[in-house]
């Protein structure tokens, strides 16, 4: 299987200032997770474009995105104590966000039955008119609305350690698409409740799987194959789109779950299978942990691309979080009822 591969090198201009967990040295991880995993050839290099206005438009309002360009291009700073812009920030993100467009336009040509768009920054905390936990515009989400416009079921399923806040807002009343997230719970942005399941038009088109710290790729395993894969699969999608975060990794500095680049690899193929090729998208969101980043994204485009040769960690086992697939399944099937 081929795999596009859309990234930008204007990327690495988006400065977070010092310290900051979300660095330029992230995509040089995501490269070298390729080339360890001896992928370079066999994926397909795309450039990401700028994301046109009328798909912007639909997620981020414009006086959001003018006041948002206008802070990055007189020099930016710190929006909160999370999320800094520089001066090159804006350009960065118009990029970012207009990945998924041009991976969409690519898949609908035939070129490739799945697309890896390696971003920075990530988009899946930034609400439609805030930035937040190092996100300035909701990638996944322009993406999604783009597809649901022109008629597609749009499915996200969110693995990032984090709870994507932003994302599931967009759409809590959307019934055009289902946001499914799997995230240590708790942890910020204090998310992503189990009983969370979206309001009016979009009631049960949210679902979210909160797992404990500490809890495995067994656990995850369990989630997506007798919770997520059923309720997806009757719902019926006609696009896939992964906020494929990588922050939930053991070596993770900023999250306490215990899962390795071979857990990742596995969901990521079980979940891809929920929809036809040529409409599956994967995002990159977290991973801060830059050996764990690049291990995790080696695996998971190893899996997809020549059935998994590359393995660089075993997949994991423990107790924790077993039991949530069935709090969630109770939950889900006692909102059935009224």
């Amino acid at each position: 299987m081929s795999v596009l591969y859309v990234t930008h090198p204007r990327f690495a201009d988006h400065d977070t200032g010092f310290g900051h967990p979300e660095r330029p040295e992230r995509l040089a991880a995501v490269e070298a997770g390729l080339d360890r995993a001896g992928l370079r050839e066999a994926v397909i290099p795309v450039v990401a474009t700028p994301a046109p206005e009328e798909a912007l438009n639909s997620v981020h309002p414009t006086s959001y995105r003018t006041a948002l360009a206008n802070f990055s291009m007189t020099g930016g700073g710190y929006i909160d104590g999370d999320t800094h812009l520089g001066i090159h920030s804006w350009e960065a993100a118009l990029l970012a966000a207009g990945a998924g467009i041009e991976a969409v336009d690519r898949l609908d040509a035939g070129e490739a039955p799945v697309a890896f768009c390696a971003v920075r920054p990530p988009g899946h905390h930034a609400l439609a008119n805030r930035a937040m936990g190092f996100c300035l515009l909701n990638n996944v989400a322009v993406a999604a609305s783009h597809l649901a416009d022109r008629g597609e079921r749009v499915v996200i399923v969110d693995y990032d350690a984090h709870h994507g806040n932003g994302t599931q807002d967009i759409f809590w009343r959307d019934p055009r698409v289902f946001y499914v997230s799997l995230h240590e719970w708790p942890l910020y942005p204090g998310t992503g409740r189990l009983t969370d399941l979206g309001e009016g038009d979009g009631w049960r088109s949210t679902l979210n799987v909160p797992m404990p710290a500490g809890t495995s790729g067994d656990a995850y395993r369990r989630a997506v194959n007798e919770v997520i894969g059923p309720i997806l699969s009757s719902w019926e999608p006609t696009w896939l789109i992964l906020s494929a975060g990588f922050d939930g990794h053991r070596r993770d500095p900023i999250t306490d779950l215990g899962l390795t680049s071979a857990d990742f690899a596995d969901i990521t193929v079980d979940l891809v299978q929920l929809v036809d090729p040529g409409r599956r998208l994967i995002f990159l969101e977290g991973g801060y942990d830059l050996e764990a980043l690049s291990a995790s994204v080696g695996a998971v485009m190893s899996a997809l691309i020549d059935d998994g040769a590359y393995r660089p960690e075993r997949s994991s086992q423990g107790d924790r979080g077993r039991d949530v697939s069935d709090a969630v399944l109770k939950n889900w099937a006692v909102s059935a009822d009224g």
